[in-house]
């Protein structure tokens, strides 16, 4: 059966495209960005698409008409930079579903959400509760599939925010730490999309995916802490009013393209817990529970470096983008006295021109580096900048080497602070 897989880059879409592949279905992919998943998974049709410009039902007729099936692991969030939740998960999901109606009927496989509770009216879940409620009223063949906190050896989101916090130390700050949590392996949820695949879930079904067990966020935490073999710490619980402010940020961050999971809406979800909407519903049976998920994938040094330094990665773009900025405004609160360093080279005019030229350029650096899709292009620039300016410091003026106040020594840091930006920088 040849099957479409929407957002197969992703945590889930990644783990369901693998197992498909290896149930030996022809599988393509589809996703924003595809340049470096053509190399790691090179058994896969890739296809380079936006699905919140995949808006009309032709958009959508060679890519249906060419499959059996499709498994939209595709979702977002909350509205930023680089998502917009309308066109993602409601309005391209209508037009596909008239497109697969259209080519007489194709089996479609939602991995969709509990859309009721505290979040229910937010974008992220109205969303997803509509397109769920016109796939079902489609006359299509279709699963739904509702997994709560997915686990895995991979994580993003959610599960990378866990382990952060699971590796902070001597203390673990929590909000909300006696919250209900459920789990569900996302070898499991790639189980479920193989059996509706094969016909085990019947068409017009709609399953919850959780442990048969229900934690804390505490308990998730301290579980996560010792897969990744620190010694037990002490939770400190904070007031549930300190994640405001920190959602306040981290929505702006997700105005500029940064998806944190502590915006407002992850906060809202997480409010009431994270469990299944329905404990009479139907469901599958043995999925294992997060010890049992967790045994199957032992922690290596690179988990440890991966929680240490996810809360990190925010700090470091921000320093960076401070440093650039001030680099910039600095030396024109007094330009001329800034351009003096370059008066034994060239006349004042062109020392004046040539100073101002530095410091837009470090102030335009230090704004970029915070806009998300342009942030690689920001970083890489300031590397090729720090170089010119180590070069040409050494060159005209060596004795900035012995400075007392190290401007060129100072550039040196800099620079290594660029280079962990750019290794952390990817986020799947």
């Amino acid at each position: 059966m040849k099957i479409l897989i929407l957002g197969a880059t992703g945590f889930i879409g990644s783990e369901v495209l693998r197992n498909l592949h290896l149930r030996g279905h022809p599988v393509t992919g589809l996703a924003r960005s595809v340049t470096r998943a053509r190399d790691k998974w090179p058994f896969t049709n890739w296809i380079s698409a936006d699905l919140a410009r995949m808006t009309r039902a032709s958009d959508w007729d060679a890519l249906v008409g060419d499959h059996d099936a499709i498994v939209n692991c595709a979702g977002a969030l909350q509205d930023g930079l680089s998502d917009d939740l309308a066109a993602t998960q409601e309005k391209a999901m209508l037009v596909l579903y008239e497109a697969a109606a259209q080519a007489g009927g194709r089996l479609l496989i939602q991995i969709s959400a509990r859309t009721a509770g505290a979040a229910a009216d937010l974008p992220f879940l109205a969303t997803k509760r509509r397109a769920d409620t016109a796939l079902a009223a489609s006359g299509l063949p279709c699963v739904i599939l509702r997994p709560a906190l997915v686990v895995g050896r991979n994580a993003h989101g959610g599960t990378a925010l866990v382990r952060a916090l699971a590796s902070f130390p001597l203390a673990l700050p929590l909000v909300n730490g006696t919250m209900p949590v459920q789990t569900v392996a996302v070898e499991d949820v790639a189980a479920a999309v193989n059996a509706a695949i094969d016909g085990e879930i019947p068409p017009g079904s709609d399953l919850e995916l959780a442990a048969d067990e229900t934690l804390t966020l505490q308990d998730v935490v301290t579980t996560h802490r010792q897969w990744l073999g620190l010694p037990p710490a002490p939770v400190i619980n904070l007031p549930s009013a300190l994640m405001h402010p920190v959602s306040l940020v981290a929505d702006a961050a997700g105005a500029l393209g940064w998806r944190s999971p502590l915006r407002s809406t992850a906060m809202t979800v997480m409010s009431e817990g994270i469990v299944t909407e329905n404990e009479t519903g139907p469901r599958m049976a043995s999925l294992k529970t997060l010890k049992q998920t967790l045994a199957a994938h032992p922690s290596g040094v690179q988990d440890l470096w991966f929680a240490r330094s996810y809360l990190l990665k925010p700090l470091v773009i921000l320093c960076l983008s401070l440093f650039w900025l001030l680099s910039g405004l600095v030396p024109l609160l007094n330009i001329n006295e800034a351009a003096a360093h370059f008066l034994p080279f060239m006349p004042q005019a062109p020392a004046v021109t040539l100073t101002l030229a530095t410091c837009l350029i470090d102030i335009a650096l230090g704004a970029t580096v915070l806009l998300r899709p342009l942030a690689r292009k920001a970083l890489i620039g300031m590397l090729l900048v720090s170089a010119a300016y180590l070069a040409g410091g050494s060159l005209l003026e060596p004795g900035l080497w012995l400075d007392p106040l190290g401007p060129l020594v100072k550039v040196l840091p800099s620079i290594a602070l660029t280079l962990v930006a750019l290794t952390t920088l990817d986020e799947r």
